[in-house]
């Protein structure tokens, strides 16, 4: 069993200082488990569970529209912060492009159907790494606004609807799912916020893509089948991925981490994206974080932008984080982008 160095006394913060006063998640409750997901998709089960790292492939509901779910789960972080959506000065939307409607701002939808009605809202989107960006923007909108005290952050994910399981060039992606996760951050209380960073590869950038239904391709009768997340080189874009991704992954964690002030071995939990489970295993082994530090989340898939607060939301269930702690979440987005940012993690609000 590790030890975990503590570092420095960092416990005083700076009295405006952002932080996060409540956070939650909504996980609709179909599931389909790794014998549905191999009968779909062809592969042994065996793969599914152990290369894939998919114990359950969350399904939503016919309720369980993108910002229905984030309504709920922003609803749950509000009353864990104490607040009521009446005290929300901005809401930033993380729901993703496939959403109810296109060419359509879901935030300001959201803001409305929570009662936000002093707030108000825009979208923000970088992929999966969309909810370390929102963090951040939030706790750089507090700094630069003195007029704002309680930003929402929340936002829902379909994009499993958008893959098809006999696609074998999307098998990255079977673990996609649904659901919807929210923060709130205040000013001067909560889990303190510390610096980012980010990087960020275009050369990715039309690796990954629904590829009609653009002003490239309009979307036609004889096209709609192609509407659905595709890969159009998946042997280069492994190739050019193995050569940088880890790289990148363990480079935002680090420099995050050194722009706190700490050191890696400060490094209490680490909040990371379902990945296969040779990668989740890799990244912990290249940063030296023991394994106890994270959670593998094999028994929900990935969640896209939500994977972050889920897996902060079990971390603090289980007991797993003390006040003090130095938390670092982690995220990499289609395009390319990797994403790092810390936390200080508090007493409970």
């Amino acid at each position: 069993m590790s030890t975990r160095q503590t570092g420095p006394d960092r416990s005083a913060r700076a009295p405006d200082a952002p932080g996060v006063t409540g956070l939650a998640t909504y996980v609709p409750s179909g599931r389909m488990s790794p014998a549905e997901v191999a009968a779909a998709s062809g592969l042994p089960e065996w793969v599914v569970r152990d290369k894939l790292g998919l114990h359950a492939r969350v399904v939503p509901g016919p309720d369980d529209q993108p910002t229905a779910m984030a309504v709920r789960a922003a609803r749950r972080a509000l009353e864990r912060a104490g607040r009521t959506p009446e005290d929300v000065d901005v809401v930033v939307c993380i729901t993703e492009e496939h959403k109810e409607y296109p060419v359509w701002t879901a935030g300001i939808k959201l803001a409305f159907d929570l009662g936000a009605e002093r707030a108000y809202a825009f979208d923000v989107g970088q992929k999966c790494g969309t909810s370390v960006l929102a963090l951040k923007l939030a706790h750089d909108l507090l700094v630069a606004d003195p007029e704002l005290d309680v930003v929402l952050i929340a936002g829902g994910y379909r994009n499993g609807d958008l893959i098809d399981l006999c696609d074998p060039q999307v098998r990255f992606m079977y673990n996609l799912g649904a659901g919807a996760g929210a923060m709130v951050v205040e000013r001067g209380r909560g889990h303190a916020i510390g610096p980012a960073h980010v990087i960020t590869d275009g050369s990715f950038s039309l690796d990954v893509m629904v590829p009609v239904g653009g002003t490239a391709e309009p979307l036609s009768a004889a096209n709609v089948a192609d509407y659905r997340l595709q890969v159009r080189d998946p042997d280069g874009m492994k190739l050019r991925l193995e050569r940088r991704s880890m790289q990148h992954f363990a480079t935002v964690v680090e420099r995050a981490v050194a722009k706190a002030g700490a050191s890696m071995d400060e490094v209490a939990y680490l909040a990371m994206l379902h990945v296969k489970p040779s990668a989740h295993a890799a990244l912990l082994a290249t940063l030296g974080i023991p394994a106890e530090r994270s959670i593998y989340l094999a028994d929900y898939g990935h969640l896209g932008q939500v994977d972050q607060i889920l897996s902060l939301e079990l971390a603090a269930a289980a007991g797993t984080l003390r006040e003090g702690d130095l938390v670092v979440l982690v995220a990499a987005g289609v395009g390319y982008v990797w994403n790092a940012i810390t936390l200080r993690w508090g007493a409970a609000p």
